[in-house]
């Protein structure tokens, strides 16, 4: 269990591939909790990520971990930080332990001492991977393999876990349990989750960055991002044989079989409504991004 409390501040981050600026100017303070990055494709979260685990140079600005630059840190840096790429790279005729002592030498540690034994131990009952720990990771089921990259995350009890789109490809029960286990291990940690997926962070991260184009247009609480855009979500009733009609006239974020029929959420930037709608992380996602997207399309800046 980690008592020391961390705090990251990164400071006028930009990076550019080509003409194209990846990251654009950003600015975010984190301490201990789960930090959840949610932009569409090609937002920069995956630049950010790579940068912040020291896999990609910035161009300009700082990245202080308790007032020192995590450049100059060097290997102390890297080994606390435990990260979670989004493709799994794998030797399938590994088994699970073989995989799991293989990256803790890579992370400097001494597979055989009797510490990291029992750590690798204690994982994997943590992950319920222990009644798997000698089959070959080439059988494992996509929900197995992602709680294998998880397990190798948290060798040597980083301080700070950084998940990039830690539930992709994984079934709705996978991605329950995926963030019950995040939520119950980012205790003293900094955790850091970038997703496309709305629901992966509603109900565990204790703060929303929103990136668009490289830029962090939103660093909120989840309520206060609920908030905001509640009032600008209407909702109305349909018939199913409505709804084609519905979706070409309205951009919605959601539609929910009723008794009194479809509820559709409406997205109106324009609409201040007074009727309490239980908004969702989705709502605020086609807000932000889909719904201002179109605006741009339709040439209405």
């Amino acid at each position: 269990m980690r008592t020391i409390k961390m705090r990251m501040e990164i400071r006028n981050l930009s990076k550019s591939y080509g003409n194209v600026k990846a990251i654009d100017d950003f600015n975010a303070v984190l301490e201990e909790g789960i930090y959840g990055i949610l932009g569409p494709n090609g937002a920069g979260k995956s630049t950010l990520i790579n940068i912040l685990t020291d896999n990609v140079k910035r161009d300009s600005g700082e990245i202080l971990l308790d007032g020192r630059d995590i450049l100059k840190m060097g290997g102390d840096y890297r080994r606390i930080v435990g990260y979670m790429p989004q493709e799994q790279v794998f030797y399938p005729q590994f088994t699970l332990l073989e995989f799991l002592k293989y990256m803790a030498l890579i992370k400097g540690m001494n597979s055989k001492d009797k510490a990291v034994r029992m750590q690798i131990d204690e994982l994997l009952e943590e992950l319920h991977l222990a009644d798997v720990a000698k089959r070959r990771l080439g059988g494992f089921s996509g929900g197995m393999k992602r709680r294998a990259v998880l397990a190798q995350a948290l060798l040597g009890n980083p301080g700070i876990i950084i998940l990039d789109e830690p539930t992709a490809g994984l079934d709705p029960k996978e991605r329950i349990a995926m963030r019950n286990l995040i939520s119950r291990l980012a205790e003293n940690r900094i955790v850091i989750l970038a997703t496309h997926i709305a629901s992966d962070i509603e109900c565990i991260a204790d703060r929303v960055l929103l990136i668009k184009e490289g830029k962090m247009i939103k660093n909120e609480n989840p309520f206060t991002l609920l908030d905001e855009v509640r009032g600008h979500i209407r909702c109305i009733y349909c018939k199913r044989e409505d709804l084609a009609a519905y979706q070409k006239r309205y951009r919605m974020s959601n539609c929910i079989q009723t008794k009194e029929g479809l509820m559709l959420h409406v997205i109106d930037p324009e609409y201040v409504g007074d009727k309490t709608v239980d908004t969702t992380l989705e709502d605020v996602y086609l807000y932000y991004f889909e719904n201002a997207a179109a605006r741009e399309h339709s040439g209405d800046k």
